[in-house]
């Protein structure tokens, strides 16, 4: 049964609670004030520097070219970048490692070593081991022959792979 003392209780208990909110309320905001009141310009416990987003973007540079690097290419720097590539090739002539001799790569014909099973994606990516088609392999093996056996990640650094090409080019000559 609702008399008027219950409900006299409940509606003070509910003040008393709203009281308590208040003043905690109160209490948190003299405590945590943030300069220039609440919302102000740096009302966050740090400030993140961002970009101003009517400064100009920076012009994209151009990828050079392949040739102009090649041209320039450093066979010095290719051997040792082909330390990366021993792992699986040779570059003795029909010495065959897991994967094909490179000896007289550059020119050759693609999938053109005897005895070693090529996986027959190499054959539909490209003709001849141009050092274009080299550095496009070189760059995503799987991209430019999608289902080749090498599981070698890829060369990113065009100079990186101007250089491995230039220096197998080098070894054949």
């Amino acid at each position: 049964m609702l008399d008027t003392m219950t409900l006299t209780k409940t509606v003070g208990a509910f003040c008393g609670a709203l009281l308590v909110f208040l003043l905690g309320n109160w209490a948190a905001e003299l405590i945590y004030q943030t300069e220039g009141g609440h919302g102000g310009e740096h009302a966050q416990g740090y400030v993140i520097e961002t970009a101003d987003a009517e400064a100009p973007a920076e012009p994209e540079q151009e990828a050079p070219d392949f040739g102009e690097v090649f041209a320039s290419a450093d066979p010095g720097k290719g051997e040792r970048v082909f330390n990366k590539c021993r792992a699986c090739h040779t570059i003795e002539d029909g010495a065959n490692g897991t994967g094909p001799h490179l000896f007289g790569v550059v020119g050759r014909d693609v999938s053109s070593v005897e005895g070693f099973s090529y996986s027959g994606a190499l054959s539909e990516a490209a003709d001849v081991w141009t050092p274009e088609n080299l550095s496009a392999f070189l760059e995503n093996p799987s991209g430019f022959a999608p289902g080749t056996k090498m599981g070698f990640a890829g060369l990113g650094d065009i100079e990186d792979r101007a250089n491995v090409i230039s220096y197998l080019q080098s070894i054949s000559e």
